[in-house]
């Protein structure tokens, strides 16, 4: 009986054709396509941020890793996914449901039912387990199953990519922090030159070697850098509430935190084109998955042509009155074939199949797009290292040209042989030199935890099978 059921269902199955609907073109790109080459280099590691050698930065990156909500968030997305996954894998066993129904009903004497029984209350009965089983004969289920792992995966990689993410701003947060502490040291240590520069042109007013003019002009230059202290102070303020938040505290938590550029030891480039690592990205590997669910919704998608085959069985008791539930006669059962195959369905199912189709063109081009800037930012970071590694060198000749300009101006103003302006500039171009170091050294600090970034952040995770012929060819 069974077979003759499917034989049946099998030759209807035409009824339904996928004839007109719009198939997926995109395709992957390739090693080739975007110039990357294999590469074997263990840069970046998960925790790249302890190179750096600063305790106060890895117990801060810890703090927000283990506290940030964001994170939360992300996990709790991550127990949906895997919800999912459950769900679609219950779909494919047997399922076993039982009732029981206990009626005390009237029965219309203008029904089916004649007297006596019609116009009378008696109790309707019926207790009955029934179980249904549906066959994946054309693969529906084990598409679904495979797409909702997909998306589980997805949300996996995501998670890893939000935790990049996290520490990236993090380290740059805390190293801008370091950057305004080390900019208010200038600001005070040129507050305490411009105090000692104020006495000496006191003492040369007083002398007549020089008039209120250069007097109120250190005296100006005095007030202006108290200026820019309380202007550091709101940042530096502003900076640490931003710390704060992203290591899910509250605003007052990193108040006394002071960080020191000189404490943060920069960790040099490795050998070999960085982009060859851009596998390990996270956000990269999401997306891959992301094409791998959409490729496995379109199975879906065109197995629903196919006919749809449960078995049915049920078993139970069913009587009227009460005094018969139980007694002998009152057994009811049944087994057999459920079809259900679609025959006209007006192109609905085409429509859902060319959607599908589509969604799999959204997705590579997301992913496409995805690996594109991707090297455009590690191809950035990288020149931006190289270039700041030159700058750093250069404006160590020019910090150091500039001192030796201010000592040689200040030690002329003091003998009387050059004029306060003079000292006034050398003594603006040391500062500035100065701070051009500091914010050097925080601009190469920062690209390097943006490089960490975009190279994954040290994540590791298995790829689809079919990402394997772009990831070998790296």
């Amino acid at each position: 009986m069974l077979g003759a059921v499917l034989a049946t269902a099998l030759l209807v199955t035409g009824c339904a054709s996928t004839s007109g609907a719009v198939p997926h073109s995109h395709q992957l790109m390739t090693a080739e396509q975007v110039g990357v080459k294999g590469a074997d280099a263990p840069w970046p590691k998960t925790d790249w941020w302890t190179g750096w050698g600063d305790a106060q930065l890895n117990a801060v990156v810890d703090k927000a890793l283990a506290t940030q909500p964001g994170l939360q968030t992300v996990q709790a997305r991550l127990v949906q996914a895997q919800a999912a996954v459950d769900a679609t894998n219950a779909a494919r066993l047997p399922q076993v449901n039982g009732s029981l129904d206990l009626t005390d009903q009237r029965f219309t004497k203008n029904g089916l039912v004649p007297p006596p029984l019609g116009g009378s209350i008696k109790w309707n009965n019926s207790a009955q387990v029934s179980a249904s089983w549906e066959l994946d004969l054309f693969g529906r289920q084990k598409a679904s199953v495979a797409s909702a792992i997909g998306t589980l995966r997805a949300t996996q990689a995501e998670a890893q990519a939000a935790r990049v993410l996290l520490a990236g701003n993090v380290a740059n947060t805390y190293v801008n922090l370091a950057r305004l502490v080390d900019a208010r040291k200038v600001a005070l240590q040129a507050l305490s030159e411009r105090d000692q520069t104020l006495k000496l042109v006191r003492q040369r007013v007083g002398a007549g070697l020089d008039t209120n003019v250069e007097l109120r002009q250190a005296e100006g230059i005095i007030a202006q850098t108290r200026v820019e202290l309380e202007t550091l102070d709101e940042q530096i303020a502003r900076t640490r509430h931003a710390l704060a938040e992203l290591s899910g505290q509250a605003p007052t938590a990193y108040d006394t935190l002071s960080p020191q550029l000189t404490e943060v030891k920069a960790v040099p480039l490795p050998q070999g084109l960085p982009a060859d690592l851009i596998g390990r990205r996270a956000d990269l590997v999401a997306q891959r998955w992301r094409v791998e669910a959409a490729m496995k919704d379109v199975d879906v998608a065109k197995a629903q042509f196919y006919p749809n085959v449960n078995l049915v069985a049920f078993a139970g008791l069913s009587s009227i009155g009460l005094d018969k539930f139980v007694k002998s006669g009152a057994e009811t059962y049944g087994i057999g074939p459920a079809v259900r195959l679609p025959i006209f369905e007006g192109g609905r199912l085409r429509a859902n199949l060319s959607a599908k189709n589509a969604e799999v063109d959204a997705a590579i081009d997301g992913y496409n797009a995805s690996l594109l800037r991707a090297l455009r930012e590690v191809a950035d970071e990288v020149s931006t290292l190289q270039s700041l590694e030159r700058q750093q060198a250069a404006q160590a000749e020019a910090t150091k040209s500039a001192e030796s300009a201010f000592d040689l101006a200040t030690q002329r103003y003091q003998n009387g042989l050059g004029n306060f302006l003079v000292v006034l500039t050398a003594e603006t171009n040391v500062l500035a030199q100065r701070r051009a170091a500091s914010d050097l050294k925080a601009r190469h600090l920062s690209a390097e935890a943006s490089l960490a970034r975009a190279l994954g952040g040290g994540y590791q995770s298995d790829a689809p099978a079919t990402l394997t012929a772009v990831n070998s060819q790296r």
